[in-house]
């Protein structure tokens, strides 16, 4: 308690002016105030039933009735403006400044909607014409139209955004490149609420955010936005808001099933069924409530895609021996097999063609289609309390669950299987101010990593050194008894895996059973010296303390719009001993289960001001934000933007920003073993007493030195060289890593950009350019630490650290780092996207989008691979009509991207291009208040991936049937 009030005191002290300032403020000179009137669509002058109108600034609402009828009352004082919101219609706002009654108010039909409000750009209401950067949104009409199987599967068809299909349950946004499944750099906002796993260091798709039933609209802020928001929003972020139990009262149910792996290629057909359930009512005036309920369930895409990283012709293979090329390749490292990689390899040296010939050997590993499961579920359930203290002040509480299995890659892919997090929240809203605290909380449940299962299964067969010379034995019997070397390599691995656990089998499965719920990755022993098999189990636990407080002093400063705001943030980690861990305890006892808390800090403030110049055609933003981490120096984000109205249509903007993001959790603060390569924050306090930041060697230096070492002593064979006068003849290829602590990564972005909507609205157009440079781009190298004979360490550069690189010595004479660490080059990256839609005829709609990525490249390598993942060009293409008919639409959608190359601690390779096409055909029921939904997302099973070791993603056909009783106040 002691450490939350210390962490939070600024913002209570905050919350209670705030607070104060405001209920004095709420009924000041006010008036209990009637409305009422009639609302009709232009031009018909049909009543419109339906029609959602409140009162601008407060929560304070009503819904137009079967006759288009409507009457709201609420403490006001003149003047004040009424909004009225309908879906396929023109939203207006109307002022008020006198009691006349009764209100005609005419909304007119539109397929395109011009007058969209956005708040996520500058953090306060405005037209999204006008919006200083790019911002896209997707409202509930767009939801209820899109073909897409969810609306945050529809995230994939907006302009700018690329999103990762990780699992079936678990999806990834972001934009403007430098794409990774586990998204440090883009965050995903609900309801204020940032909704990244602290642990597992990714926002969670919508494994915990709203149902189907509860969005009331997404909007995607790509690019930088952490003058506003600090930490992680330095490539973008989503702010998902839900529906007010006060405007959307009533009961909706969701059904839907669906069919994927239809082709039956990685597993049979199967279901797919979501069920969503709400329920939100006004107790009076004052108090009101809604639930929240779904379930999901289904068949898992599978990542079984074999494509081999470590081909014949690499150094780290076998180069000399082209017979070995191919499926016949004893070195290979594929993509969805695990306990294969190079960093288990195994040198057999056996007499071959007169010499002694030196062999790169894999261990045989397991596919990823043997270790994950393949049904998963996710289960989301929320529930809320409002109270309205006046007409436009509002206490709430709310609660989150989420539960979900699927797999996710970081280092390695992750089979997540009953990862729970919670999230409670208290929030204070007025007109101008908004003041939150919540917490969530973090449980990985049984979850397991596929590597360590993979390496363990095998070891249990025997360790590599056991299994090394089975091979041997067996490989020298072939090639004696005249077997060709590559049959005589298979029937050497056939014969060291004699015994080995099968797949399929129930002592296969016992063995994985036991691995997976060991959390120590480390082992070969127990505490008590016993031998025990390693584990793979993924045992995290962690909290995240959050308060923030928002002030718009608008109404209160004359001279300009003023927006301030402060938050701060603790993350507390359980110590498990094996992906975090009490670095208080001494080297020994570090992989110890137990032991204090770590904490992870983070305080920000920021001050926005705008103005209006030249007759309200010029609109001048600046901000400045100060983020403070304990681990480093304060940093500084400012931003500054520009829009310009010409002829009242054509809107210009153009930003600048810099933009800062402190270390995620991992990044800073891992310390886990992974076949025999521990994957280490970048922070002093982590390398103190291991000394990979100043005495390692990079491990692509070890690779080329050995390389030459290999070739050197092969081509003086039966001459007096040696391995030994190889090696100072090489040594100059060691590199030593010399990496610097870890500091936070730098942006600066450019943005440039133009709104417009033409030709009587029927024409929206939205086009921006931006540049970007990194700086300390954050990334992993992976280092060796040189030993001697009796494991202490040795220095680099000297010739005991020569003879520690070989990789004969890798296991006794090398400690081995996967380290992550600052870039020591700028990064630029470029691009540009376009969006047009076009209400071509009636109800008829068309809109595209393309979009341009790309990175500039460096004149020298890098210490690590920075991975921009991103193809150079996508588009977008849809067709549809809300109401071809009456109550009837449709909607199609095409999507094309270009191949790209992807690079990641796991896997590196070409992603194909891929080409899908969505639709969905939809019919309402009015007297069963009921919409139907029939659809499908790649129609033809164009089978794809999207990046490397990525699941292979095919078609899902679906139906769906919501019943919606909600009514709107």
């Amino acid at each position: 308690m002691l450490l939350f009030v210390k962490a939070y005191y600024p913002s209570f002290l905050l919350f209670l002016i705030l607070l104060l300032a405001s209920i004095g403020a709420a009924f000041a000179q006010t008036e209990l105030i009637a409305i009422s009137g009639v609302v009709r669509e232009k031009g018909t002058r049909e009543a419109l039933p339906g029609v959602s109108i409140s009162i601008k600034g407060t929560n304070a609402g009503t819904q137009s009735d079967g006759d288009g009828k409507f009457a709201l009352k609420g403490r006001l004082k003149y003047p004040f403006t009424l909004v009225f919101n309908a879906l396929g219609h023109e939203a207006i706002e109307l002022p008020i400044v006198s009691s006349n009654q009764p209100l005609d108010v005419q909304l007119e039909a539109k397929g395109t909607l011009t007058s969209e409000v956005v708040v996520s750009a500058s953090r306060v209401e405005e037209s999204r014409l006008k919006s200083p950067v790019a911002i896209e949104k997707l409202d509930i009409r767009a939801i209820k139209e899109t073909p897409a199987p969810s609306f945050y599967d529809a995230l994939e068809n907006v302009k700018g955004v690329q999103m990762l299909t990780s699992s079936l349950t678990f999806k990834v946004p972001n934009t403007r490149g430098f794409n990774i499944p586990n998204n440090f750099r883009f965050m995903q906002l609900v309801d204020g609420v940032d909704m990244q796993a602290a642990t597992l260091g990714v926002p969670l798709g919508n494994a915990i955010g709203p149902t189907e039933l509860d969005i009331a609209s997404v909007e995607i802020t790509p690019g930088a936005a952490s003058a506003l928001y600090g930490m992680n929003a330095i490539n973008g972020m989503a702010n998902l808001t839900t529906k007010s139990p006060f405007t959307y009262q009533g009961l909706s149910v969701y059904q839907k099933i669906g069919v994927n792996h239809v082709d039956g290629i990685d597993r049979n057909p199967s279901a797919l069924t979501e069920t969503a359930v709400r329920y939100a009512q006004a107790l009076g005036p004052r108090w009101a409530f809604k639930v929240n309920l779904d379930y999901l369930r289904g068949t898992d895409w599978l990542s079984n895609t074999q494509t081999d990283q470590n081909p014949q012709g690499l150094a780290t293979s076998n180069p000399a021996f082209p017979e070995l090329a191919g499926a016949a390749n004893p070195a290979a490292d594929l993509w969805n097999r695990y306990g294969d990689d190079t960093n288990s390899s195994l040198t057999v040296t056996i007499p071959y063609q007169g010499r002694n010939q030196a062999f790169t050997v894999t261990r045989t590993g397991y596919y990823e289609k043997d270790l994950v499961n393949p049904i998963v579920r996710n289960i989301k359930a929320d529930a809320s309390l409002h109270y309205k203290l006046a007409d436009n002040l509002e206490l709430s509480y709310g609660y989150r669950y989420g539960l979900m299995d699927g797999v996710f890659q970081r280092g390695n892919k992750i089979q997540l299987n009953g990862v729970t997090v919670q999230n409670h929240k208290l929030e204070l809203k007025g007109s101008d101010f908004v003041v939150r605290a919540y917490t969530l909380i973090e449980n990985t449940g049984d979850s397991y990593n596929l590597n360590p299962l993979a390496l363990n299964l095998d070891l249990q067969n025997g360790s590599n050194a056991v299994w090394g010379g089975k091979f041997r034995t067996a490989l020298q019997s072939q090639l004696a008894a005249g077997t060709a070397l590559a049959p005589a390599m298979a029937a050497a691995r056939a014969a060291a895996d004699a015994g080995r656990a099968e797949p399929g089998t129930p002592a296969f499965d016992a063995l994985k059973n036991q691995i997976t719920s060991i959390n120590n990755w480390d082992s070969g022993v127990n505490v008590a010296g016993a031998p025990i098999p390693g584990g793979a189990a993924l045992t995290q636990h962690s909290r995240t303390y959050h308060s923030e407080g928002l002030w718009n002093l608008g109404p209160r400063v004359k001279f300009v719009d003023l927006l301030v705001g402060a938050d701060a943030r603790v993350y507390q980690i359980i110590p498990d001993g094996n992906n975090f861990v009490d670095f208080s305890r001494p080297l020994t006892e570090r992989s110890l289960p137990g032991g204090n808390y770590v904490y992870y800090k983070k305080f920000g403030a920021f001050a926005q001001a705008s103005k209006l110049l030249l007759d309200d055609k010029l609109k001048l933003t600046a901000s400045l934000r100060v983020d403070y981490n304990p681990e480093f120096t304060a940093k500084a984000n400012p931003r500054l933007a520009a829009v310009y109205t010409l002829a009242e249509k054509h809107n210009f903007r153009a930003s600048y920003q810099n933009g800062w993001r402190f270390p995620s959790l991992f990044e800073a603060l891992s310390f886990v073993n992974n076949g025999n390569v521990r994957r280490v924050g970048g922070l002093a306090r982590v390398n103190e007493g291991l000394n990979y930041l100043q005495n390692s060697y990079t491990r692509a230096s070890i690779d080329q030195f050995n390389a030459a070492v290999n070739a050197y002593v092969a081509a003086n064979a039966g001459s007096t060289a040696t391995q030994a006068a190889a090696l100072p003849q090489n040594s100059a290829l060691l590199q030593v890593a010399n990496l610097a602590t870890e500091q936070p990564e730098q942006i600066n972005a450019y943005e440039v950009g133009y709104r417009s909507v033409l030709f009587d609205n029927k024409l929206a157009i939205d086009a921006d350019a931006y540049f970007n440079v990194y700086s300390g781009f954050l990334g992993q190298v992976e280092v060796s630490v040189p030993k001697d004979a009796n494991g202490n360490q040795v220095a680099v550069g000297t010739a005991d650290a020569a003879v520690a690189a070989l990789r004969a010595n890798r296991d006794a004479r090398q400690d081995r780092y996967r380290v992550y660490t600052n870039s020591r080059q700028d990064y630029r990256s470029y691009g540009s996207t376009l969006g047009l839609t076009y209400n071509f005829y009636q109800k008829f709609t068309l809109a595209g989008n393309v979009n341009y990525n790309a990175l500039s490249a460096n004149n020298q390598t890098d210490v690590f691979v920075t991975g921009f993942n991103t193809p150079k060009w996508a588009t977008n293409l849809s067709f549809g009509n809300r109401e071809i008919v009456r109550n009837f639409g449709f909607n199609v959608n095409w999507r094309w991207q270009q191949s790209f190359y992807w690079e990641s601690p796991l896997a590196n390779g070409q992603v194909p291009a891929y080409q899908t096409l969505d639709a969905q055909v939809n019919l309402r029921v009015p007297a069963l208040k009921s919409t139907i939904k029939l659809g499908g997302t790649n129609l033809f099973n164009q089978r794809y991936y999207q990046y490397a070791a990525g699941p292979t993603i095919g078609a899902l056909y679906y139906a769906s049937v919501v019943f919606d009783a909600t009514v709107l106040h």
